[in-house]
């Protein structure tokens, strides 16, 4: 088992109620529990995508993996590589909680995290868990959490190649290789790519006067990263891993007062782990992430807005009986340094949380407390109680109920000329319902929750004086998030499946103009159907994504129409190791919005060759 976790769970520690073979390695999940547990075990609902699902639905960019996914939503500026918001079942964008290896990742002043620029063939598996898990993470962690897992070896030794071209003229190369020796193991990764893009910002025709941003031109994009890990088990006891994760990119893009940037992610992290004789386990986690940009306007220079993010933390697996009780704390400290002068530039959180967890016969529980202390706004406590029952074969029914919260941002707080040192956190209550069944063909779940999100920051015309001449951000808002899921999957006659469909409700709950009002860019009803089917040496698949319409602003006087995209893909195996695959996305061209005003693509096609060797 502690050889499965090692593998599994770089920053976690490991610990599960019973063995779990080799074979299961797929189906261990530890974002929902900070533990390793398998997904069937799993009392939260959870989404996860290994590599050999990446390599099936070839998707050209991270963005492209996740839309469409349960409770994901996304709003893209552009196209490829251009800034895109994930709103996880009608949360806010930063409502979400990003971690790579365990790190969390994003920008302290916007509060947003670059996902456009996490390369997706240097991604191993990513765990999405919906629902409130403040109280295993503290802030951020309102609507989920997202955890991306970059690539590990699964053999003695495994090399890997990607070479690709695609429309507007697009170019990706990646290769890496990893693998195991003794008691140690290496993984080493890059990718690279490019393209011309499209024009990313097609400007407001209801203009009386010209757009002052309007640039029609090709918007390219690029990105260069590396990912570098290490691993080693030091006796019977001790084991140590050690990471690095760096995305380099420039980004070319319309509609605001620059059209260039150069962009950073890099996480720096390491992890220590103790396995005693008997039931306990202690991990020392220590990591460091970076967030940097520079923009431009049209190659000179006009800002730098950079945040630095160092995180530790200590937890102890303790198992007691048949339960399992996990405790620790955890430390953050964040910092930026940018051209715009903050008047706190600083500050940091201290937390500290338990869980226990324990099956009773046919029922499971999970409950978790967590008491979180920032510099900035004092304490705030968040917990979470979730119970599964298992009453009939096959078919497990789920309950929960969690309290989360969200920090104000530096720009929110700090940003001069604008920001309110005197915000609250946002917070929330939540409560979920499911009803989930496995069965030979495939499996099936189907979630009910509501969200109720106090204290929400909201731009506030009201705050205008001599120093704030445009307004402040002030804790003006309510809202009630109301969704339903159905997800499964299956195979039949040979074919692939996965299927899922929600329904969500997310209205403002305020008093003001906008009440009731559809919260900014959710789509009330979306659907995704992938199905794959290999013949022989050939291989072929489709997906299709729908989304209802949506508005862009709290007002919903900017529609957004509803949408439709088929996305097709072809592959044939030239050798065991080689693969040569076509996919088209948006076959049909259709052109739809995500964010108003800014373009999507059309059809497109990427011609790409594989090799992996090992295993």
């Amino acid at each position: 088992m502690a050889a499965l976790a090692a593998a599994c769970s770089p920053l976690f520690p490991a610990h599960a109620s019973g063995p779990v073979a080799a074979t299961d390695l797929d189906e261990v999940v530890v974002t929902a529990t900070r533990t390793a547990r398998t997904q069937d075990q799993s009392l939260a609902a959870v989404s996860v995508i290994d590599r050999e699902r990446i390599e099936r639905l070839q998707p050209p960019s991270l963005p492209a993996l996740l839309r469409g996914l349960p409770g994901v939503s996304l709003a893209n500026n552009g196209g490829p590589g251009k800034s895109t918001s994930l709103y996880l079942r009608g949360t806010e964008s930063d409502h979400v909680l990003v971690l790579v290896d365990g790190v969390k990742i994003g920008s302290a002043t916007s509060g947003g995290a670059a996902l456009q620029d996490i390369p997706v063939e240097l991604v191993e598996r990513i765990e999405i868990v919906r629902g409130p898990f403040s109280s295993l993470y503290g802030s951020e962690a309102l609507g989920g959490v997202v955890q991306i897992f970059t690539r590990r070896p699964k053999g003695a030794f495994a090399p890997y190649l990607g070479v690709g071209i695609g429309s507007e003229r697009t170019r990706n190369l990646s290769a890496g290789v990893a693998g195991r020796a003794g008691e140690g193991w290496y993984s080493l990764g890059a990718a690279h790519t490019e393209t011309d893009g499209i024009d990313a910002y097609r400007g407001d025709p209801s203009r009386a006067t010209p757009e002052p941003y309007l640039d029609p031109d090709r918007d390219g994009y690029r990105n260069s990263s590396v990912t570098l890990q290490g691993g080693y088990r030091f006796g019977e006891h001790w084991d140590a891993e050690a990471r690095v994760f760096r995305a380099q990119a420039h980004n070319e893009y319309d509609g605001s007062q620059n059209n260039e940037a150069d962009n950073v992610q890099q996480v720096v992290a390491a992890r220590l782990r103790y396995t005693a004789d008997g039931p306990l386990t202690l991990v020392l986690n220590a990591g460091r992430s970076a967030d940097l940009s520079d923009a431009y306007m049209d190659g000179v220079y006009s800002s730098t807005f950079d945040t630095r993010r160092a995180v530790a933390s200590l937890q102890a697996d303790i198992g007691i009986g048949e339960g399992l009780l996990s405790a620790g704390l955890d430390w953050q400290g964040d910092e930026v340094d940018s051209t715009t002068v903050y008047t706190v530039d600083r500050r940091h959180n201290r937390a500290l949380f338990a869980q226990w967890q324990q099956e009773i016969g046919k029922h499971a529980l999970q409950a978790s407390l967590r008491r979180d202390d920032n510099s900035q706004f004092g304490g705030r406590t968040t917990g979470s109680a979730l119970w599964g029952w298992d009453f009939a074969d096959a078919l497990r029914l789920t309950a929960s109920y969690g309290t989360a919260f969200k920090a104000p941002t530096f720009n929110e707080l700090y940003f001069t000329g604008y920001g309110n040192p005197d915000l609250r956190p946002e917070t929330s209550d939540s409560i979920e319902l499911g009803l989930r069944g496995e069965h030979g063909h495939g499996g099936w779940a189907i979630n009910a929750f509501q969200s109720e999100i106090d204290d929400l920051i909201a731009y506030d015309s009201r705050l205008v004086d001599d120093t704030h001449p445009y307004g402040q951000p002030n804790n003006i808002d309510r809202a009630r998030i109301r969704g339903l899921e159905l997800v499964g999957h299956a195979t039949l006659a040979g074919w692939l499946l996965q299927a899922n469909a929600s329904w969500l409700n997310p209205r403002n709950d305020s008093n003001g103009a906008s009440a009731g009002n559809v919260l900014p860019r959710r789509a009330r009803r979306t659907a995704r159907l992938e199905a794959d089917r290999e013949l022989g040496r050939f291989s072929i698949g489709a997906t299709v994504n729908a989304a209802g319409e949506r508005f862009d602003d709290l007002a919903n006087r900017k529609r957004m129409a509803g949408y439709a995209t088929v996305d097709l893909r072809v592959g044939y195996a030239l050798a065991p190791q080689w693969q040569l695959r076509l996919g088209t996305d948006n076959v049909f061209d259709r052109d739809y919005e995500t964010a108003k005003f800014y373009r999507q693509p059309g059809r497109s096609w990427l011609l790409s060759l594989r090799y992996s060797g090992g295993g």
